[in-house]
């Protein structure tokens, strides 16, 4: 059997934490369409006979009806692929959700929140879905395969070996119990990096479209060929688009228009976008809202300050004021060195910060 995995697609996701300019989320949304097209044709060029799409396939709070008829309009491209979706935490199976209420298209089956087995002629197929826009526990523990001489797929949203009381929020899994069940493979989704590897059947294909800048790497989706002897797996990179985050040393800037001067120097490559973590020590004060005021290359869209002041504690001492017997305190620590630079400079920078 042959399959394509996809998960996370996040249509019409509003992408506001993503730039601090212009209307790059409605670039990213027409982007999406073009990455799933991309998905439709290869699986129609390929004879592919499964897509499995496990989760969080748009944002129930922000799709639009158009969008789901452009989705469902792709889906009838492939009639002779059987398609299977396990809704998420951003796209739970609701009353009203376009799950329960959209005439989808006769390939598309929807798993709900109980888990069900959908019997094919060569391979059963389970699933699980989302009913809310959190799941602590979906039962997968008590699942056992009812045909273990077919091929054996499960489709399921959720954490796995998660330890925050987040994880625990979306549905937890461990990857020691998903192993002793004893499926051939494993699409999982929810997590947006992936984690394929060749000789894998516990897969995160990560989110076809990188969503922002805590999503660095590849993204795209997982094509696999299976028997009951082997897994022939591949990943396949759909988005073209690199998210970069590169870090500049503000330490020996004196000057806004030295910070600009520095931030043009840097090297910009096609296809990428760029968030600058200014770091190091400052010494005037930035104001990131008047750097996007310079003509900075459109490729940067996030500049993020993580400097800390430069103060020159010598000459602050000399100051007849409380940061200035701050200031001595602070010398005499660092004499007797009764505390780690790093203790010291984190006080130094509390105690100026309150006393300015």
């Amino acid at each position: 059997m042959k399959f394509v995995h996809i998960a996370d697609m996040h249509f019409d996701s509003p992408f506001i934490a993503l730039s601090d300019k212009g209307n790059l989320g409605e670039q990213r949304r027409i982007e999406q369409r073009k990455i799933f097209k991309k998905i439709i044709e290869y699986i129609k060029e390929n004879k592919i006979e499964y897509l499995f799409i496990s989760g969080d396939l748009y944002e129930h709070q922000h799709v639009r009806k158009s969008t789901i008829e452009y989705i469902n309009n792709l889906f009838k491209e492939i009639e002779n692929t059987k398609i299977f979706i396990s809704p998420g935490n951003h796209d739970p199976i609701l009353k009203k959700s376009y799950y329960s209420t959209f005439n989808w298209n006769k390939n598309v089956y929807i798993f709900n929140n109980e888990i069900k087995k959908i019997e094919l002629e060569d391979v059963d197929i389970y699933g699980f879905g989302f009913n809310d826009f959190y799941c602590s526990n979906s039962n997968i523990e008590n699942l056992k395969i009812e045909n273990p001489e077919k091929i054996n797929i499960l489709i399921i949203h959720g954490t796995l070996n998660g330890s925050t009381s987040i994880d625990m929020q979306y549905n937890p899994m461990s990857a020691t119990m998903l192993k002793q069940k004893g499926f051939n493979y494993i699409a999982l989704g929810h997590i947006h990096k992936n984690n394929f590897q060749e000789n894998g059947n516990i897969i995160y294909p990560g989110s076809a479209i990188s969503l922002g800048f805590d999503e660095l790497g590849k993204h795209g989706m997982v094509v696999g060929e299976i028997n009951k002897t082997e897994n022939k797996l591949e990943f396949i990179k759909l988005d073209e688009t690199e998210f970069v985050e590169l870090e500049l040393d503000c330490t020996e800037i004196n000057s806004e228009e030295e910070l600009i001067e520095k931030i043009n120097e840097i090297k910009i490559e096609k296809n990428k976008l760029y968030k600058i973590i200014l770091i190091g020590k400052r010494n005037f004060e930035i104001n990131i809202y008047n750097l996007y005021r310079y003509d900075l290359n459109e490729k940067i869209i996030k500049i993020k300050n993580k400097t800390k002041p430069n103060y020159n504690i010598e000459e602050i001492s000399n100051e007849n004021t409380l940061r200035g017997l701050f200031a001595k305190e602070i010398l005499e620590e660092i004499k007797n060195k009764n505390y780690d630079d790093e203790i010291i400079e984190q006080a130094l920078e509390i105690g100026m910060e309150i006393l300015e």
